[in-house]
């Protein structure tokens, strides 16, 4: 039986939690890997026809360089199928993507003391998306984990407004506030949101292949949050165009 039946004859639920085991995650630090992955949001926007073409082909903003950030690569073979960074925004640091653009809905939520979670910028190879229909579950896993490992009380996902079913249906999000334009952006964004402590556990008995063990969060977020600068009294970044976290390009 080739390996294309063998997946196809499988509940979706098993074929994710198989496809996960072939999936390796690499945290983005070294300049190389960076490039990489600018360079592939970059080709994932202009062939959505997001961004414009550009000299320089590669897609970076401000946010990739605050010190909350987590850039993260999905390799399949040893080649980068897909890529997610994740935010975690918190009273002392309080800067994130999704914060800045709906300040009014998360603001409050930040002040209050809760812990929110931002995953953006996703993006995925477009050939290895069409042959891994799993790919994008297994790149979001990546916010997923970022809100176990920091104990989130909100978890977030900005996404265009055809997109919204992905995430209720994965994560059981709902859309926290009515759709809004992104600055030089036509489509309209809606943000998602879930109580991840009262739903961590509906989530990985539908989806097994999201829990995680106490070693790879460590792998992945280790660094933690504890030694970033306090960002509290920080005045929010203006802000820049963006693109919305969706199933093959994301904000």
């Amino acid at each position: 039986m080739s390996s294309v039946a063998a997946r196809a004859g499988k509940a979706f639920s098993e074929r994710l939690s198989d496809f996960a085991e072939t999936v390796r995650y690499r945290k983005i630090e070294g300049e190389a890997d960076r490039e990489a992955v600018f360079r592939l949001r970059y080709e994932a926007y202009v062939r959505e026809g997001t961004i414009p073409i550009s000299f320089e082909k590669r897609f970076a903003d401000k946010y990739d360089e605050m010190p909350n950030v987590w850039i993260f690569g999905a390799y399949i073979d040893g080649e980068l199928a897909s890529s997610i960074r994740v935010h975690v925004a918190t009273p002392e640091h309080p800067i994130s993507p999704s914060v800045d653009v709906f300040s009014d809905v998360l603001r409050q939520e930040i002040e209050r003391g809760h812990t929110v979670v931002d995953p953006t910028r996703f993006v995925a190879h477009p050939v290895l998306a069409r042959g891994y229909p799993e790919l994008p579950y297994i790149t979001v896993r990546l916010g997923f984990l970022a809100s176990e490992y920091f104990r989130a009380d909100l978890g977030l996902a900005s996404v265009r407004v055809e997109h919204q079913a992905f995430y209720k249906r994965l994560f059981l999000m709902n859309p926290l506030c009515e759709p809004r334009r992104f600055p030089n952006l036509a489509p309209l964004f809606s943000l998602m949101g879930v109580n991840y402590p009262s739903v961590k556990e509906q989530i990985i008995q539908r989806y097994p292949f999201m829990q995680s063990t106490a070693a790879e969060l460590d792998d992945l977020y280790g660094r933690g949050a504890r030694d970033l600068p306090d960002l509290s009294s920080v005045i929010p970044l203006p802000l820049e165009p963006r693109v919305p976290m969706a199933i093959g390009a994301g904000q």
